[in-house]
């Protein structure tokens, strides 16, 4: 808000307050204090002139209202005196910071590990916020805490600051050129991470990673492969990497130059996925001349030159391509819901029909007559394989830039088709496929999929649904022990867990009248007002800066005001 005004009539009984916004409601979940802002108090301009009832007659009238006896002549808006509001504002009143969370960035946090920055990291991090977040790895854990990036304006951390919180210990404040810590231990398995700016220039804000002490070897989204001079080493992902900012160059099969993030191209590869984390094995190998980017599980490598070192990671055991065994024709296990034929220049009739939907089979590819989202390609493998990726084009024709944008995917035994969802919720996952009708895309599926017949299904395209498609996987039983990944197994949601977003408030606005929240009864004379406010508790604690105090919302409380 940019101006809030206060109205009312001083007496013998104390004062009664309105506090407007310029918008007409009052946004209780955003406004924090009051505090170092400029606030005009002025008298309703009808209701100031007005005589107030001696304090007593006011006072029985009050009570009056209260047993619910008669009417109360003017008490709250038709006939009569000034309004007599209660708001509880004081104990929502918080520092001249926004809402608490707004000052986070988007963040994954899964149950054993996650990812935590300001936002709009790396760029500069705005005024007036404040990023506040618990997070917790499982009881019986203990903590641990890396900084991967801190760059805070303020030099004596009394504006802009970072503080990390226990139950038995206060790391911080943290800013400007002060030394940082790269990795703290804490004793029990939870932190409160709290970050604060107000008026400032320039500074990225912060980057953490967390993981349980199950993870020593727990490493930051920006850590590099030159960072590294073994030549094999393990280390651990957080979770919510993917979108941290930074390139990567090459892929999965002709390794990645050595400048490039570790955890990105983890996720990349396919070796984890990003809503999880996850452990990853890295051999440094002699650098290439060239190195070629692909797009893969929606995350674009770019095209590197030349240098000493590269570095691979270590297979799963099971990412053969699983084409149809003889490679004929005339029995190939695609079928399709329609294909589409054309005549070109010469009166050639040219087929674009399911059995030339395989990736190394020449030609155009598999195009559907419609293009709708009733049109889908299926693949039968004969006999139940473990799927761990897919590999897309478009049509792989000069002349026709025909593509799919984005697909699902359905599998199925003997029994009836399933989506393949995302790893940590029940919503189909929709894969980000191909931008053009020649380049190569791979998705990786974590977990794998356990089918005979799969069915792929665009969701989006680009003219004309076409479509190459490669399945990567291998046999069931090839899956022993020495082989099985660890993310093969759906984990289970703990509670807390928080998908990439931007971080909604603690609380909400207060509802308006289009809410539709309560019944609103009218009178031709006079309506019946509702008003509604929140109980606040308040919780004092004890910061290293001692200037804070934090509240906690408890509930949402309905009053009535008859008249």
């Amino acid at each position: 808000l940019s101006e809030i005004h206060a109205w009312g009539r001083r007496s013998c009984c104390g004062r009664s307050w309105v506090l407007r916004s310029r918008f007409g409601g009052f946004p209780f979940g955003r406004i924090r204090s009051l505090e170092g802002r400029r606030v005009s108090v002025r008298p309703s301009h009808r209701q100031a002139r007005r005589p107030l009832p001696p304090c007593k007659e006011r006072e029985k009238q009050r009570a009056a209202a209260r047993e619910g006896s008669r009417e109360v002549p003017g008490a709250m808006g038709c006939g009569g005196a000034a309004p007599a509001v209660l708001l509880l504002l004081p104990v929502l009143l918080r520092s001249g910071a926004e809402k608490l969370e707004d000052g986070c960035g988007p963040v994954i946090i899964h149950q054993d590990s996650g990812t935590l920055a300001s936002k709009d990291y790396p760029g500069t991090y705005p005024n007036y916020t404040v990023c506040e977040r618990r997070i917790q790895v499982p009881q019986g854990k203990r903590l641990i805490i890396k900084i991967g990036d801190l760059d805070i304006e303020s030099q004596r951390c009394d504006s802009d600051y970072l503080i990390i919180r226990s139950p038995t210990t206060v790391h911080g404040p943290y800013c400007g050129n002060m030394p940082v810590p790269k990795e703290i231990i804490l004793d029990s398995n939870a932190a409160t991470v709290h970050f604060e700016s107000r008026s400032h220039v320039s500074g990225r804000g912060f980057l953490l990673s967390f993981a349980s002490s199950d993870h020593p070897d727990l490493i930051t989204c920006l850590e590099r492969a030159n960072y590294h001079v073994e030549a094999e080493y393990s280390r651990y992902c957080p979770a919510g990497c993917r979108e941290i900012a930074g390139d990567i160059s090459g892929n999965i099969v002709e390794g990645y130059r050595d400048t490039s993030l570790l955890c990105k191209s983890a996720i990349h590869a396919g070796v984890i996925a990003d809503e999880l984390g996850g452990q990853i094995i890295v051999i440094q190998q002699k650098g290439a001349s060239r190195y070629q980017g692909i797009l893969a599980n929606g995350i674009h490598s770019q095209d590197g030159s030349l240098s000493e070192k590269r570095f691979i990671f270590t297979s799963n055991g099971c990412s053969e391509s699983l084409n149809l065994e003889g490679g004929g024709v005339s029995d190939s296990p695609i079928t399709a819901s329609s294909s589409w034929n054309e005549t070109n220049e010469i009166g050639e009739l040219v087929q674009w029909s399911p059995n030339k939907a395989w990736l190394k089979i020449q030609g155009p590819s598999w195009a559907a007559n419609q293009s709708n989202l009733r049109q889908w390609l299926e693949i039968d493998l004969g006999e139940r394989k473990r799927i761990t990726g897919i590999r897309t084009t478009g049509s792989t024709m000069l002349n026709f830039n025909f593509y799919v944008k984005t697909f699902i995917v359905n599998y199925k035994n003997n029994s009836k088709w399933r989506t393949y969802k995302g790893v940590l919720s029940n919503e189909e996952k929709v894969f980000e496929a191909n931008s053009n009708h020649r380049d190569i895309v791979r998705n990786n599926f974590i977990p794998p999929i356990v089918a005979r017949y799969v069915r792929i299904v665009p969701q989006s395209w680009h003219k004309r649904i076409a479509l190459k498609v490669e399945l990567i996987g291998c046999h069931v039983a090839q899956v022993n022990g020495s082989f099985r990944h660890q993310l093969w197994q759906r984990p289970s949601q703990s509670p807390g867990i928080s998908v990439r977003k931007e971080d909604k408030s603690i609380t909400e606005p207060m509802p308006s009248a289009e809410n539709n929240l309560g019944n609103t009864i009218q009178s031709p004379f006079c309506p019946r007002v509702y008003l509604f406010f929140m109980i606040a508790k308040e919780e004092v604690t004890t910061q290293a800066l001692g200037w804070r105090r934090a509240f906690k919302m408890a509930a949402w409380t309905r009053v009535f005001f008859f008249t």
